[in-house]
């Protein structure tokens, strides 16, 4: 991610991510879906709650129709099975933080698959 000039930051667990104050005016999350502790749809439904327009981008080693479901419920950007193909992350980081920037209105999501 640095090397596409990107300044990642790294959470231990939803709960520290959750109480620790976001300063970027543009960012995005990825996150697991299975994680210690809360998960990260729980996450995606956590920020929504709040009104925080972060895009979740969400992976997963344990793809199945549920999960993806449960990935659309709670508003994901994305949603890739592991492994997850480099410039398709990319592409989605790229298409979460262009939806952030003030411009005219962007097609449909094309990330939002299983890949």
């Amino acid at each position: 991610m640095r090397s596409l000039g990107y300044a990642p930051v790294v959470f231990s667990s939803v709960d520290e991510f959750l109480t620790t104050p976001r300063v970027a005016s543009s960012a995005c999350v990825i996150a697991d879906v299975t994680m210690r502790g809360a998960s990260g749809t729980t996450l995606a439904l956590a920020l929504k709650e709040r009104g925080e327009p972060l895009p979740v981008i969400l992976v997963t080693a344990n793809d199945s129709d549920e999960v993806r479901a449960e990935a659309r419920r709670c508003g994901a950007s994305a949603y890739f099975r592991k492994p997850v193909d480099d410039q398709a992350l990319v592409d989605a980081i790229e298409w979460a933080l262009s939806a952030q920037r003030p411009g005219p209105a962007t097609p449909a999501n094309p990330a939002f698959r299983a890949k």
